[in-house]
């Protein structure tokens, strides 16, 4: 009896003694898992930072290589049209130099022509003052005088062929009283042309 009592205890005690490394086993275990679980839910809200991280990243690039090559382009485009502008604004420099010089030379030409008409005429006039009678007027003086020593008689009525006729053997000083004449007078082209020739080779 008391054998079999001890053997009863015992394997109560045993029983009980497994059953309290179940229990530890089981709650080892499930605290390890636990772990397991927390480990992996850490794992991934790192990773799904990480990779809004680099999204972020990644588009915050993007959005900067954009505004970059925004910028060059408009940098370009302003580069452009500056050097346009200073290339037009130097041509119309040139154009305005060279319109200003052309129009001094001109202006520079028809003074000096203005200038040798108005000798040629104060000298014919003087001329003409000289040989005219005292107290005429300077249009009748030169009418007076020219009357007097005119080379051509009946000059006014004839034609450039008769008066071309004439003009061999004049001296200069008569062909240029010729000129002068036709000049204030019929101003005829071609008998002007010759005359100023054989006044040059006199």
């Amino acid at each position: 009896m008391v054998d079999r009592g001890s053997a009863q205890d015992v394997n109560e005690a045993a029983r009980r003694f497994a059953e309290t490394v179940a229990d530890s086993y089981r709650l080892v275990y499930g605290q390890a898992a636990e772990s397991v679980e927390r480990q992996q839910q850490r794992a991934r809200e790192f990773s799904e930072l990480v990779s809004g991280n680099l999204r972020e990243q990644a588009e915050a690039g993007r959005a900067n290589a954009e505004q970059l090559s925004e910028q060059a382009q408009r940098q370009r485009e302003a580069g452009q049209a500056l050097a346009q502008e200073s290339v037009e604004a130097y041509t119309r420099f040139l154009e305005d130099a060279f319109s200003r010089y052309r129009s001094g030379t001109e202006q520079a030409a028809q003074s000096a022509q203005e200038g040798v008409r108005t000798l040629t005429e104060t000298t014919t006039g003087l001329l003409g003052t000289a040989t005219g009678a005292v107290g005429a007027t300077v249009e009748g003086a030169e009418q007076a005088a020219e009357a007097a020593v005119f080379p051509i008689e009946g000059y006014d009525e004839m034609n450039v062929d008769e008066i071309s006729e004439r003009l061999d053997g004049l001296s200069v000083e008569e062909l240029q009283l010729v000129r002068d004449y036709e000049e204030r007078n019929k101003k005829r082209e071609t008998l002007l042309e010759q005359l100023d020739r054989k006044i040059r080779t006199a």
